[in-house]
């Protein structure tokens, strides 16, 4: 992956308030383990990775917007390809921040999938 490698994350529709996504869509929750998941755009559409996911009868997703790899640098998050449970899976480690970081963390990458705008929207 590249900086410029758009990470592309799916959103809850509880995640999306008068159609902007909240903060806590880019925080992972404690069953995550601090790993947020994502997709390398890289290697997947946001159309193709939204129909895959909610292919599955459990997820449901409002839309695709991303953050790029140089975007997690920025804000010191490693982003892992660990092509689990899928090859273009990817993850955001969130491993090596506070609860207050993250949040901020959280909230900055928000933002900047907020100024890119909808990759895909349900």
């Amino acid at each position: 992956m590249t900086p410029d490698t758009q990470l592309l994350r799916q959103f809850h529709p509880a995640f999306v308030q008068a159609g902007r996504v909240t903060s806590q869509a880019f925080h992972p929750t404690p069953k995550d383990q601090s790993q947020l998941s994502v997709d390398n755009g890289s290697r997947i559409s946001a159309e193709a990775a939204w129909r895959r996911f909610t292919a599955a009868p459990a997820c449901h997703s409002a839309g695709v917007q991303s953050v790029s790899c140089g975007e997690c640098a920025q804000q010191n998050l490693p982003v892992h390809e660990d092509g689990i449970p899928y090859p273009e899976h990817c993850s955001i480690d969130f491993s090596g921040c506070s609860s207050s970081a993250a949040v901020k963390k959280s909230q900055k990458l928000r933002a900047l999938a907020e100024q890119r705008g909808w990759l895909y929207k349900a």
